[in-house]
């Protein structure tokens, strides 16, 4: 290993651990034409018929690695194949070829037309500019004979560092050789930390440019949790915190449920899921239902609106994968990063705060009540500790809420509603008389307290749940709850931090709903604290000037019951 002066590079670590090995760099993008000969008139359907050739193989690679491949891991191979497919890009492609330019050139301008296309559109879609400029290079790289870029070979342990993964790298990881991902972009709801959390590594992301000061070949440790990256750490020193780590993924490993405090008291564990794959995959596991069914990714692909039996189809896939326990449908969430053509407007100028949400059905009250009778239709003959609890997001308003609830309970539905609008937090009182439940989504409520988009890798450092400003929120809301006998719970990513989990207990949170591969690791630290040590470590947290020294803080405490 080679040696390496101390150096600590600050990101947001959005999976916990620690790795100690040696860096690797992903292999380089191709370099990307400027221009070039114009192509002859008669040489073009040749040349289109080579750019369509190296496509095909780009894709039906992509398709074999999704083959072989499980879960959300499929998903984004065989969704990054089907860029590789899509009639657009090809179609932008071949007007290039046809004006005279190269099938490398007319690739770079046809793909960055809908890189501008995506960026504009803002969220989720800004994102996805990663996806199109990897399979942009994959198909560049094809047509000249070059190496496909990415992943490169690693014989021992490694911890992969690039500028941001693709989808399709993150995806065909070899977890026995690399031990953590490290970005210098990216967010926490990227598909980088989002694959990571299914392959259970640590990952830390928004590590800014600093990170290209280390080297490839530099040793250095990693931590998730706290998303340090640190080169020139003593190795004795690292390997016992390497060892520490694993030994706490033994016990993790060995936690079978039901979740509860070490002095019994209960909290349900719950598994967010998208569809009735991510669903069933989640009853593998600790979970004990569904606290979080985003309805609309299963529709965001399509050109108009699912029929009420089409929708019922869906849905009940996600019931029957768990038919004695509570499943928490969401009402379609669109809008903002999640533009769907049938539903959202166009050309919103500010769309994280406009129609979102709820509010769609406000000149669409249709779209809501097909929904509605939809997952009645899904859920007939569901009850007692099986019922179907539904929520609306972005509620704002009591009159909302009154509005949402009425719609729910006509048709048998439990009604409950997103708490991620600070003044629905603020006024949780004149929410919750009309409600059965409420769930914190502490994505959005993290984004809107701190006015910080919580995808720009640039404000990472505000959009941290551990920011006091949004615990005080979840606490004032915890109160009311109680005031009021509503059971509340968390179903943003705060739910799948093992420390910020007790913290929220702490705080009367009775049920955290997170990605099925956190269940265990959260349930296994609530069993080693009383309900009175979560309840101090809530009050160290909230009452913190600022998220790292709210971390530190827990973190420092939780040590010192294990320690008593």
């Amino acid at each position: 290993m080679t040696e390496s002066p101390k150096v600590t590079v600050k990101g947001t670590g959005v999976v916990a651990g620690v790795a100690f090995a040696e860096a690797v760099w992903v292999r380089p993008r191709p370099e990307l034409p400027q221009g070039g000969e114009v192509v002859a008139e008669d040489a073009r359907d040749a040349e289109f018929e080579r750019f369509e050739a190296a496509a095909g193989t780009v894709a039906d690679r992509l398709e074999l690695r999704a083959a072989g491949a499980e879960g959300q891991a499929a998903e984004v191979l065989t969704a990054t194949a089907g860029m590789v497919k899509d009639r657009g890009w090809h179609k932008a492609v071949r007007k290039g070829i046809r004006g005279g330019h190269s099938a490398e050139y007319a690739v770079v301008a046809a793909t960055d037309k809908f890189v501008a296309m995506f960026e504009s559109a803002g969220g989720v879609m800004a994102e996805r500019t990663t996806d199109l400029k990897d399979v942009r290079d994959r198909v560049i790289a094809e047509l000249r004979g070059e190496a496909e870029p990415g992943l490169p070979q690693v014989e021992g342990e490694a911890i992969l560092f690039a500028d941001d993964l693709a989808p399709a790298d993150t995806a065909t990881l070899n977890v026995k050789r690399i031990k953590a991902l490290v970005t210098e972009l990216g967010g926490p709801t990227s598909h980088t930390a989002i694959i990571a959390r299914q392959l259970d590594i640590p990952c830390i992301v928004a590590a800014g440019s600093g990170l290209k000061d280390i080297q490839a070949g530099d040793v250095v440790f990693v931590d998730g949790s706290v998303g340090t990256v640190t080169t020139g750490v003593e190795e004795a020193e690292a390997r016992a915190a390497v060892d520490q780590y694993r030994e706490r993924a033994e016990i993790v490993a060995q936690w079978k449920g039901p979740a509860q405090t070490k002095d019994g008291h209960r909290v349900q564990l719950l598994a967010n899921v998208a569809d009735g794959n991510a669903a069933r995959i989640a009853a593998d596991s600790q979970a004990e239902g569904v606290g979080l069914y985003r309805t609309e990714l299963s529709f965001l692909s399509a050109s108009e609106e699912p029929s009420v039996d089409d929708q019922a189809a869906v849905y009940s896939k996600v019931f029957k994968a768990f038919p004695e326990s509570k499943v928490v449908v969401r009402t379609l969430d669109a809008g903002s990063d999640k533009p769907i053509s049938y539903a959202t407007l166009e050309d919103e100028e500010n769309p994280a705060l406009g129609v979102r949400g709820l509010r769609i059905a406000r000149n669409n009250k249709e779209l809501l009540t097909r929904q509605l009778d939809a997952i009645a239709q899904a859920s007939e003959g569901r009850e007692g500790a099986a019922a179907t609890w539904v929520m609306a997001p972005m509620v704002a308003t009591a009159t909302e809420a009154s509005w949402f609830a009425e719609m729910c309970r006509s048709r048998g539905l439990t009604p409950g509603a997103m708490i991620e609008v600070p003044a629905a937090a603020l006024m949780a009182d004149t929410i919750m008389p009309f409600l059965d439940f409420v769930s914190i989504g502490t994505n959005d409520l993290t984004q809107y307290t701190m006015a910080a988009d919580r995808l720009s890798p640039q404000l990472a450092y505000l959009t941290d749940p551990w920011q006091p400003a949004v615990l005080r929120l979840i606490q004032h809301t915890c109160v009311v709850s109680r005031d009021h006998n509503v059971p509340v719970g968390v179903c943003g990513e705060a739910a799948a931090d093992p420390l910020l989990a007790c913290v929220l207990v702490g705080m009367g949170v009775n049920s955290l709903s997170a990605a099925a591969t956190a269940v265990a690791g959260v349930g296994a630290q609530l069993a080693e604290l009383t309900l009175e040590q979560c309840q101090e470590v809530a009050k160290v947290a909230y009452e913190s000037a600022s998220a790292d020294e709210a971390r530190e803080a827990v973190r420092e405490r939780i040590e010192s019951y294990r320690g008593a």
